[in-house]
């Protein structure tokens, strides 16, 4: 009776992780963008465990979480509009490329992709995109970047409820714009220091 008592216990104790709803959609750090299918009990080394029933679509996996564990595995609801907006104006920043070896540097990428911080892997793709004029990315770059770029635009698509293109499309045009304001500025700082040089060798002469 009283171990019936005390399971009964646990078994209400768990339900309070409960936080995340079935046909919410919540972000893993490992995996991305993903959806509550369900909210089960499983039976694990003997005990009564309530966990997470998580679909993945892109990986066409399944992901069992338990509720007392979500906090700490990182798993979160999706970004509010505040933090969708500053991950936008981090896009249309200037790419900050640190002066270390690639292998350092894809390290610190992969594991800004794997925080599960829209803003962080915001600032991957940032960095990582190339413009039509500019070199083209590596192979270890250019995987690093789809797979920063893909959990973006899954979880910019979920928050806005568009379909994965419109969001593809929007990241991509702000990108674009971005580069191009950029370089727009760079050459008129450019021309401006060449008619200040010929000014100073007039004057000179």
């Amino acid at each position: 009776m009283a171990s019936s008592k005390s399971a009964a216990s646990k078994s209400g104790k768990k339900k309070t992780h409960s936080k995340f709803k079935v046909g919410q959609h919540v972000v893993y750090p490992a995996h991305g963008v993903g959806h509550v299918t369900g909210i089960e009990q499983e039976v694990i080394a003997g005990f009564d465990i309530e966990v997470y029933v998580v679909a993945f679509e892109q990986d066409k996996m399944t992901l069992r979480v338990p509720t007392a564990k979500a906090g700490t595995s990182g798993m979160r609801p999706l970004s509010n509009e505040n933090v969708l907006k500053d991950s936008f104006t981090t896009l249309k920043g200037r790419a900050r490329i640190k002066r270390t070896m690639w292998s350092r540097r894809a390290q610190e990428y992969e594991a800004k992709i794997n925080s599960g911080d829209l803003i962080l892997v915001s600032e991957v793709v940032r960095d990582l995109h190339r413009g039509e004029t500019q070199p083209e990315q590596s192979y270890s770059e250019r995987q690093l970047y789809e797979c920063a770029l893909d959990r973006l635009v899954r979880e910019v698509a979920a928050i806005k409820k568009v379909n994965r293109g419109v969001a593809l499309d929007e990241v991509l045009e702000t990108l674009t714009k971005a580069r191009t304001r950029q370089a727009a500025k760079a050459a008129k700082a450019a021309e401006s220091e060449n008619d200040n040089a010929e000014g100073s060798d007039e004057a000179a002469a």
